[in-house]
Parts: structure tokens; sequence; C-alpha cells
């Protein structure tokens, strides 16, 4: 489990994204004790996912949708 700190360093990313992230639904198993997030690599892994399709050019409205389809599973793959 790593801190929200920890992942910041990790990806270089500035700790206000992971909020944005966070509030926009992308972990939603995410764990908290008190107000302190806890990331596995199952929210490591989506951020690398995420960062990514944003490399790719994706905007986040349709990085949401494309986990959405994600989470379908195989009734969404012609989507």
């Amino acid at each position: 489990m790593y801190t929200i700190g920890q992942v910041s360093a990790m990806f270089n990313l500035p700790v206000s994204t992971l909020r944005y992230y966070d509030k926009e639904g992308f972990f939603p198993n995410l764990e908290r004790k008190g107000n302190i997030r806890y990331f596995s690599d199952n929210e490591l892994e989506a951020l690398r996912i995420i960062e990514c399709l944003k490399k790719s050019g994706l905007e986040i409205k349709d990085i949401k949708q494309f986990f959405i389809w994600v989470s379908e599973g195989s009734s969404s793959y012609e989507k």
C-alpha cells in the first residue's frame, strides 16, 4: 500500500491530480484510513492506464467511458 505522496512521486504527478482522479471515480476501491488514501497495486495499474490513454490524446471524459466499458466486461466489446 502506498500513500498519495508516494504515488505522486512514483508517477511524477501532483497530489491534486491524484485527488481529482479519485473524485472522478477512477479508484472505486481505494482504501482510506481517516483522511489518508492508500493506493494498492490495482490503483497503480489504473494510473498507468490513465496516463497511457492521456498520452494517446484521450480526454478524461473519454477515459472514464473506457473504464466503464472495461467494468461491463465482454458485453461492451463492440463499443
